[in-house]
């Protein structure tokens, strides 16, 4: 057989089990953040109150869960998009999904500490709104290592530009809720309302680093 006729050797390992071990991780991150409420549930109960009192005493931690869960299916659909072109991974590729992981992991912590907080509590703030810009720029990293990699995926140039762009205007813009929540205290979590520019903001990191619209 001729050198010109051998299969060539594929790099890495195949990418499903990894794809589904990540779901399954995911899940379970989004399943946690529920926890801390229904905790809250038996200790109201304990106090002899009702559900009005439930609703009124827990409200703060009911918005951050529900951001919370919108953040992280977020990050998981971004995720998806990635890894569906995605077809090879090698063992540093699983070690940047895993500190990925790692941050999606650790987001229903930060929440529950988020929920419990007093609103003025600067530390807490950071703490969640810092594991937001960290699991944006794990996903980052990740998608930088597969630019750098194309015999693991099915990206062309346009589709891997325009992957940045989310990223990067996702960590930038988390930065921005930050530091307008550090700066005006009086804000709070309402500073992640900045991603409703997400969009905008995507278009022109596009321009600047030439990815198709």
């Amino acid at each position: 057989m001729s050198a010109e006729s051998e299969p060539r050797a594929e790099i890495g390992y195949a990418a499903g089990r990894f794809k589904a071990f990540v779901d399954a991780v995911v899940a379970i991150a989004l399943t946690l953040l529920i926890l801390p409420l229904i905790d809250s549930v038996g200790e109201v109960a304990n106090a002899g109150e009702g559900t009005l009192a439930w609703f009124t005493e827990h409200s703060g931690q009911l918005l951050n869960f529900v951001l919370s869960f919108v953040l992280i299916a977020m990050f998981w659909m971004i995720h998806h998009r990635l890894f569906e072109r995605v077809e090879r991974i090698t063992p540093a590729l699983m070690w940047l999904l895993t500190g990925w992981l790692l941050t999606i992991v650790w987001l229903p912590v930060a929440t529950a500490i988020a929920g419990r907080m007093d609103d003025g509590d600067a530390v807490a703030k950071t703490l969640y709104i810092g594991s937001l810009i960290l699991t944006a720029m794990m996903s980052l990293l990740v998608r930088l290592y597969l630019r750098a990699h194309p015999a693991l995926h099915r990206m062309d140039r346009g589709e891997s530009l325009s992957g940045l762009a989310v990223d990067i205007s996702l960590a930038l813009l988390f930065a921005v809720a930050l530091a307008a929540t550090l700066l005006i205290p009086a804000v709070g979590y309402y500073a992640l309302l900045v991603m409703v520019l997400s969009g905008a903001v995507q278009r022109v990191i596009r321009k600047i680093i030439g990815a198709r619209p």
